[in-house]
Order: C-alpha cells, then sequence, then structure tokens
C-alpha cells in the first residue's frame, strides 16, 4: 500500500530536507520539549537534594519520580525525533498509522504524567517547613516546578498535533479506497442502433414492401393514389 502523501508526510523516497524538517511543528516542540525535560531532572538532580536531603518536603519520592519522568521524556523524545526524520521513508500507511498512534500515546500519556509531576512538586515544596538559611538549591527546586508545567502545554500541543495527523491520515486513506455507487462507469449496448453501411457511413434501412420497380403493394396502386398526401383519406375507385 502505498503511503505517498499520507499522515502529515510527502511521498516515500523523498530526500531529506534539514530545513524543511525544522520547520515542521511537531519537531519544534518536541525541541522544546526535550529542553524542558533536560532542565527539570538537570535542576533536580543538581540542586534538588542538600546533604542527600530532598529539598521537597524532605520526600526522596518526590526527587526521584521528578528526576524518572524528565529522564524518560528526554529518551523518548530522542525516539520520536528520530522517527520524524524518517517517516517520509515509511512506504506503508498502516506502518505510518502504527507511528502516529504511537506519537498520540507517548504525547497524551506525559501530558497526563507532567500534570501528576507538576502537582507533587509544587505540593511537596508548599509544604516543607524550613528553606535552607542560605538558599542553595531553592532556585533549581523552583525551576523544576516551572518548567514541569511548561511541559504540560508542549506535550498537550504535541497530543493535538499527533490527533489532527491522524485524523488527517484517516480521511486520505478512506477517500483513495472509496467509490462513490454513482459514478460507475455504464456498460456498453451490445446492440447497435442503427446498421453501418458499407464504407462505415450510417446507412438507413428501407422499410419493407417498399417500391421499387413496380413490384411490391405500391405497385398496384394508382399514381393518383401514389402522390396523395398522408392522412387525406378517400374512397377507392373501382
Amino acid at each position: 500500500m502505498d503511503g505517498g502523501g499520507a499522515y502529515g508526510a510527502g511521498k516515500a523516497g523523498g530526500a531529506f530536507d534539514p530545513i524543511a524538517f525544522i520547520k515542521k511543528p511537531q519537531v519544534i516542540l518536541r525541541i522544546v520539549s526535550w529542553f524542558f525535560a533536560v532542565i527539570v531532572f538537570g535542576c533536580i538532580s543538581s540542586q534538588g537534594k542538600v546533604e542527600d536531603v530532598c529539598l521537597y518536603n524532605n520526600d526522596p519520592n518526590a526527587c526521584g519520580f521528578g528526576t524518572a519522568i524528565g529522564v524518560l521524556a528526554f529518551l523518548g523524545l530522542i525516539v520520536l525525533l528520530a522517527i520524524d526524520a524518517m517517516f517520509e521513508n515509511i512506504s506503508s500507511i498502516q506502518h505510518r498509522k502504527w507511528v502516529v498512534l504511537g506519537d498520540m500515546g507517548f504525547s497524551g500519556g506525559w501530558t497526563f504524567l507532567w500534570f501528576v509531576t507538576f502537582c507533587y512538586l509544587a505540593d511537596a515544596w508548599r509544604r516543607t517547613p524550613t528553606q535552607p538559611e542560605d538558599g542553595k538549591g531553592v532556585s533549581g527546586v523552583e525551576a523544576a516546578i516551572a518548567f514541569a508545567f511548561f511541559s504540560i502545554a508542549s506535550f498537550a500541543a504535541l497530543t493535538a498535533l499527533a490527533v489532527m495527523r491522524y485524523r488527517a491520515g484517516a480521511a486520505e486513506a478512506f477517500a483513495s479506497t472509496y467509490e462513490p455507487e454513482g459514478q460507475s462507469q455504464p456498460t456498453p449496448s451490445p446492440y447497435s442502433t442503427y446498421a453501418q453501411g458499407e464504407g462505415g457511413d450510417q446507412g438507413y434501412q428501407q422499410p419493407p414492401f417498399g417500391g421499387g420497380g413496380g413490384g411490391g403493394m405500391q405497385g398496384g396502386l394508382g399514381a393518383d393514389e401514389q402522390r396523395r398526401p398522408p392522412g387525406d383519406f378517400s374512397a377507392p375507385t373501382y
């Protein structure tokens, strides 16, 4: 099955254009989300703990959860960017469909997980009784919370783009395989209306009983009867 132009990409086998690739909306959003994920797990890893004590209300699960979500989002976005680069070389429409469905699942799932992460970290930080006196790590902790919130928006946008790509691809696949009943070609009649004469000209067949040489029915009529126009009836003379 040909995958030309399906699911938001060009025909399979085209040359890779890095400029056009970078300009794609989903690629831009993936790069932005990638940086957000790096900031989240980087800030928690480097500044979220002071002397092995998690600054999020002394809850090691908060630090571990935020770091894990950020690292997994970082790795998943790298995989999706690589797939985006190879997407136009996927010739099968079915394979393109599974790629877009996988994008929808990952982006939608991480939208929810980033929301959970934001709520978890923000609530843990709100319930923290005391902050470091020298302010060490505070900026990193708050930055992780902020960029977890930004990641919700970026992954929600990625989910919306994936849904639009899936709908467009499904509509194109349906239109290419569906043929309305009213557009079927008429079956040519095996019979000809008129008989062709010699040389390919349309000939007109002389009706039977036609007069020729005086041997037919009309030959027995008088000259007056032959010249009389149709509809002008008079009794014959005996």
